[in-house]
């Protein structure tokens, strides 16, 4: 195995770490608070746009994270419900959009994607829209405290590779939230 290979396997194997970390961590908090059901969807077509939408949404967060930290990383969640809304809505019709993220993020602009999504895509009353932003600010800070306790360098590849981690579960989390609203309820098949 060249070594090049070998590192790559390594951060690969790194990233799943992260991910799982982050995953636990989500999905138990919003289990408890009845967000979520306890077996996690699975939604192949969901998951498969992640990685242009994290390659789309990487440099908005990337910029907003020093000062904005739970924003970089709770609108991820946004995009991810919209995401869910769509698939439920018309997936023939949206899965053609090449880039969903800046699809969204255009209507508007990054700072009021979360208004945008939750009165335009979701369909949100104000209260439940302010019902969402708690839990939503709730799962980006307990996201960013991990993220800082991990101790990682800042800079370093692996405060990188969890970063993209934490943003990948995040939407993840946010799809799952909205599959559920809107009726899919995740159970063990025996």
């Amino acid at each position: 195995m060249t070594k090049m290979t070998e590192e790559k396997k390594l951060g690969a194997s790194a990233t799943k770490e992260y991910e799982k970390i982050f995953h636990d961590d989500l999905h138990d908090h919003l289990r408890k608070i009845g967000r979520v059901d306890a077996h996690f969807p699975e939604a192949p077509d969901i998951e498969e746009l992640w990685p242009k939408i994290g390659e789309s949404y990487l440099p908005d967060a990337l910029r907003e994270f020093n000062d904005y930290p739970t924003v970089a990383l709770g609108w991820i969640m946004y995009v991810g419900m919209a995401i869910a809304k769509y698939w439920d809505t018309d997936w023939t019709l949206y899965a053609q959009v090449p880039d969903l993220y800046k699809y969204l993020r255009d209507r508007i602009d990054f700072d009021h994607l979360d208004d945008y999504i939750c009165s335009q895509v979701l369909l949100l009353k104000d209260e439940e829209t302010a019902a969402l932003r708690e839990v939503i600010a709730e799962c980006a800070s307990r996201t960013n405290n991990r993220l800082y306790h991990l101790h990682l360098n800042p800079g370093s590849e692996s405060a990188f590779r969890a970063f993209i981690a934490a943003l990948h579960e995040l939407y993840l989390m946010g799809a799952a939230i909205q599959l559920k609203d809107m009726g899919y309820h995740m159970t063990k098949i025996n």
